[in-house]
């Protein structure tokens, strides 16, 4: 830190002495008229001679004086080239700018391109400008994979200096386009619902709390984008999606962050199984669309095969695979039994039948779900948006879908319940775990319910996890590597 200060105090007073000479350190803007790409595309089959005229800017990563000539190497967002200098070309004065610069500033540079005799394209600048000056030096450290934590909170920097970090971000950007190419093509229109909710709904988490000083009202953040929708398919939007951030108040881990990217969209007249072929299609797409013809993806040590036919299982069917056990035969304190053996630390008592073949499903079979696999008929008592599972005589199940990969769940999905006293009903249930505790119990949302008894067609939803998704497809180790400005502890904690 002492030796980052010692440079910056250099920079600072030779940033000083060129104000005072009359340089303007931040120009108002440059006529950059060609990419790094496209001169290098552009010329890619140039000789020593020199030819074309380019302008072009970036930031100056390496630079080497060697007395009356000097090179340098310029980065901007498309790639590098290396600059040649030459004081008899750019002049006296311009020249002794050139040794000044420093690495990191940005500069705006013109002139003609030539391949060097080691073969190397470069720019043969005839003039430049510097347009904004770097008072603070690239640290070192963030070269390669050292000091991760150092990386996340100063992203600015980790995007300079590693030319991967902004290609995963190119990446996310460009998967968030191919989803939205899909959905309008299957007839979606995107929408956006409200951040700021009275009335939080739609998944099981914990909210955050604010306060409109004005309306002197609390609100929440919203923790799911669903109910909003469904109003909307209430109001006759048949086919809706949103992609937007969620927010829950939850712990961090390499698969979660409490601000993440959630899609959420939904389906007049569709039910669980028309939005699993649908969401089948559209994972597939992203995959096709990011470039894996043989539809296998690596991720880390592992291989996924999005290959068609995809395994469908129910969670009761896929517990008796994975462990033996037959869970719907057990009385409920033999499953809270069962589930301390897999997960000592968790608190059972609360919870009742359907809540703890959930729980045993997470503990013993997750983390077998490698390739893509539907998990179907999910226990009602975890799932208070969706229609009971038809020809259930139990009454334990619902339509609900929840697809994994890599161990991961990737989307959940339902028949949409759209009988509102049965909502209701459910959604007091809810109601008193709420009251007895469980600060992650659906509350009752009285409009929502208002809505349906407008009457909400039959319909299917669908939310995918964005941030898992790209992490999936540009192997990525944890989910702070595909958020620009993931939310960390407090520094030296």
């Amino acid at each position: 830190m002492e030796e980052m200060n010692i440079l910056m105090e250099q920079r600072l007073e030779k940033a000083q002495q060129m104000k005072e000479e009359g340089l303007e350190l931040f120009q108002y803007k440059y006529d950059k008229q060609h990419t790094v790409a496209e001169i290098l595309k552009t010329f890619e089959d140039a000789a020593e001679e020199e030819t074309g005229d380019v302008r072009t800017a970036g930031r100056l990563m390496i630079k080497r004086v060697h007395g009356k000539t000097g090179f340098a190497d310029l980065k901007d967002d498309s790639g590098h080239i290396q600059l040649y200098f030459r004081r008899d070309v750019v002049g006296e004065e311009a020249y002794k700018i050139f040794k000044r610069l420093d690495i990191g500033d940005i500069i705006g540079v013109h002139g003609t391109i030539f391949r060097t005799h080691s073969g190397e394209l470069t720019l043969f600048v005839k003039d430049f400008s510097l347009l904004t000056k770097s008072f603070r030096p690239l640290p070192e450290k963030f070269h390669g994979l050292q000091d991760k934590e150092l990386r996340y909170r100063q992203r600015y920097v980790d995007m300079i200096v590693n030319d991967d970090v902004r290609e995963r971000f190119r990446n996310r950007s460009r998967l968030i386009s191919l989803i939205r190419r899909t959905m309008e093509k299957a007839g979606y229109i995107e929408v956006e619902t409200p951040v700021l909710v009275q009335m939080y709904g739609g998944a099981d988490a914990r909210p955050f709390m604010t306060h409109h000083n004005a309306l002197s009202r609390d609100l929440y953040l919203r923790i799911s984008l669903e109910t909003y929708l469904k109003r909307l398919v209430v109001g006759g939007l048949e086919k809706v999606f949103e992609i937007g951030r969620v927010f829950r108040n939850e712990g961090l881990s390499k698969r979660h962050n409490p601000e993440f990217t959630l899609m959420e969209f939904y389906a007049a007249y569709h039910d669980l199984y028309d939005m699993m072929d649908f969401t089948r299609e559209l994972i597939l797409a992203c995959v096709d669309g990011m470039g894996y013809e043989s539809r296998k993806v690596a991720y880390g040590e592992r291989t996924i095969d999005f290959n068609l036919p995809w395994k469908s299982i129910s969670m009761v069917d896929a517990i008796k695979e994975y462990t033996g056990l037959d869970v719907l035969s057990m009385e409920t304190e033999a499953l809270r039994s069962k589930l301390k053996e897999f997960n000592p630390d968790l608190d059972t008592k609360k919870m009742g039948q359907g809540k703890l073949i959930q729980e045993i499903f997470e503990a013993t079979v997750e983390e077998h779900l490698v390739d893509p696999t539907f998990i179907t008929d999910h226990p009602l008592e975890i799932s208070p948006l969706a229609k009971k599972k038809r020809g259930d005589e139990t009454g334990l199940f619902v339509e609900r879908f929840e697809l994994f990969i890599n161990g991961w769940e990737m989307a959940n999905a339902f028949s949409e319940l759209n009988d509102p006293m049965d909502q209701e009903e459910r959604f007091r249930s809810q109601e008193a775990n709420f009251e007895a505790g469980d600060e992650e119990a659906q509350r009752l949302d009285e409009d929502f319910i208002r809505a349906l008894q407008y009457g909400l067609p039959p319909a299917g939803g669908v939310g995918i996890g964005v941030d898992r998704l790209v992490m999936l497809l540009t192997d990525a180790e944890t989910i702070k590597d595909v958020i620009p400005f993931p939310l960390l502890k407090d520094e030296g904690k």
